[in-house]
């Protein structure tokens, strides 16, 4: 495989300080020479594989996770190549440690382990200078994602206001082939309601109760317009945003320009391909499942829009017919009519108080209820309410139908529904199952190891994002998600064998995320959202052509090259 060849116009210091061109010792005495760096670097040249079995020793060296991501942090701080070389080497090790569940530690205590600042900042405080800020950040670059987070809802640990989005821009990159150097994280900080952190002397945020309202929109809506005007082709990835903010921006914007939401879209889409993988064991279609959200805030409602929209794109049924599919339950119970201050973006699952009166004697409409009456063959958990699928829960629901499909979505790990194992054992071996987090197998009756499916966003979502930057679709569609998720879902492994996991090993995410591009990018151009002039038979030559790898090139010393 020949090199890519750059002409750089950094020498010396200023070169080995920038960590898209640093290449530590594995400059070539002719480079060293060329840039300056003969006197700045030890003798040797290493290879890449020798730079990665050095940083790998001194990363086994860190007693915990959280001091494993900062060693990372640290190493993508100074050399790109060299950070995402590491991470392809080891992937299944070590993408628990720079995303779920350990970035969440991470992000938590971001006042106290910063070191340097990455991406670009708008803070609300500072509003009158947004485009002079933004434009700053972004001079001279081609930038392709924007992944944007106002961090009001975190990894499940709730508001952290001034935590940057790095993680999944790091996931865009070392899963979905994108070049870091067209990608920037923004952190879009309007205060934070967290008193810990108001409280606390080394926040780095500003410091001020969140701002709601018009205040709000008018501040975010000035980001966005900023992103459409300088970069039209661009992806605008929200991330975190609060329930009362995700769903109605993303209704916003995504007529306008290709937006996406991961926790509402992207959870959405990797649930649709792992129970399309389920249904496709059970031999059943999806439009006849009977499902249970026991979670409805924008995970919840974002699978439960995702799974109705492939019901009425796939079966050919009515949007009031896919709805009626679907259970909800908060913690207040069943989503029905009597109950106070319904959200409006739920009321189109609300059920009817006549159908449950048998039920409310006690109040609040519980699962075990709802279970019992509905005999669900689909039971999701985003709840974050550690151990709610009971065991009489679980049993009621495998006396109800042959293959129990069971999803405990809820990150990080403690806080899930059920213990995969558990959900196992309690149906007898009957049970398909996926969770959020990584969990080790579970024992069938015959003794054979079931492999947990972990239903993780980022089997996916760096796959619709890269397939809708090469094609430089205008929009995000429904039916381009549905696509990739459809893609990702023949990909299951449960297909071959029913007792086998639903979805692909992660370790083979890059390679996934590679095919689910493709099926988004086909969909694009088919539908005529693309903005590129190519045809379908095309697109994986040209995916490939752009797929960003961790290689170092060669460089040749131009004083008007990159910088």
């Amino acid at each position: 495989m020949s090199l890519p060849k750059f002409q750089v116009a950094l020498r010396g210091e200023a070169l080995l300080a920038h960590p898209r061109f640093n290449k530590g010792t594995a400059f070539t005495a002719s480079e060293r020479k060329a840039f300056g760096l003969t006197g700045k670097l030890p003798y040797r040249i290493n290879s890449l594989d020798e730079q990665c079995q050095r940083a790998y020793d001194q990363l086994q060296s860190q007693s915990t996770d959280i001091g494993k991501n900062s060693f990372l942090q640290s190493m993508k701080d100074q050399n790109w190549v060299l950070f995402y070389s590491l991470l392809t080497r080891h992937l299944r090790e070590l993408i628990p440690i720079i995303y779920t569940p350990t970035e969440a530690e991470a992000i938590a205590n971001y006042s106290h382990l910063f070191r340097r600042s990455e991406g670009l900042y708008l803070t609300f405080a500072n509003r009158d200078s947004m485009e002079e800020d933004f434009l700053e950040a972004t001079k001279g670059k081609s930038i392709d994602l924007f992944v944007s987070s106002d961090a009001e809802a975190i990894l499940g640990i709730g508001d952290q206001g001034v935590g940057i989005s790095a993680a999944k821009s790091v996931i865009y990159s070392l899963i979905g082939g994108i070049d870091p150097s067209k990608a920037i994280a923004v952190t879009l900080d309007v205060g934070t309601n967290n008193e810990s952190l108001l409280n606390d002397p080394l926040y780095v945020g500003w410091p001020h109760e969140r701002i709601r309202g018009k205040e709000y929109d008018d501040f975010v809506d000035k980001f966005v317009q900023l992103v459409r005007k300088y970069f039209p082709h661009s992806l605008l990835h929200f991330e975190d945003y609060g329930v009362t903010n995700a769903q109605r921006l993303l209704q916003r914007y995504r007529d306008t320009h290709a937006v996406f939401n991961d926790d509402i879209q992207g959870t959405g889409a990797v649930t649709l391909s792992t129970l399309m993988a389920a249904i496709g064991v059970t031999k059943s279609k999806l439009c006849d499942q009977r499902i249970i959200i026991y979670g409805a805030g924008s995970a919840g409602l974002g699978i439960t829009k995702q799974l109705r929209d492939a019901m009425v794109s796939i079966n050919n049924i009515s949007v009031e017919e896919a709805n009626a599919q679907f259970w909800l339950i908060d913690k207040h119970g069943l989503i029905r009519e009597s109950l106070p201050d319904v959200r409006e973006d739920l009321k189109e699952y609300v059920r009817k108080d006549a159908e449950w009166e048998e039920c409310q004697s006690n109040g609040d409409i519980k699962l075990l209820d709802v279970v019992k009456k509905v005999k669900p063959t689909v039971m999701i958990g985003t709840s974050t309410h550690a151990g709610g699928f009971t065991q009489e829960v679980v049993e009621a629901m495998a006396a109800g139908c042959d293959r129990p499909i069971i999803f405990p979505l809820s990150n990080p790990s403690r806080l899930v529904e059920v213990d995969p194992r558990d959900a196992n054992d309690w149906t007898k071996g009957k049970a398909l199952l996926a969770t959020g987090s990584p969990f080790p197998p579970a024992k069938m009756p015959n003794g054979k190891d079931y492999i947990i499916a972990e239903c993780n966003n980022a089997l996916i979502y760096p796959g619709l994002g890269f397939g809708s930057m090469i094609s430089q679709s205008r929009i995000m569609t429904d039916t381009m998600i549905i696509a990739g998720a459809r893609r990702l879902a023949s990909l299951s492994p449960a297909l071959k064998d029913p007792d086998d996991a639903l979805l692909p090993d992660f370790g083979d995410a890059p390679s996934v995320n590679f095919e689910v591009a493709v099926a988004v990018a086909e969909q694009a151009i088919e539908e005529g959202s693309a903005g590129v002039d190519w045809k379908k038979e095309e697109v994986r030559e040209k995916a490939k052509e752009r797929l960003w790898q961790p290689i170092y090139g060669e460089y040749v010393y131009d004083k008007n090259g990159d910088k």
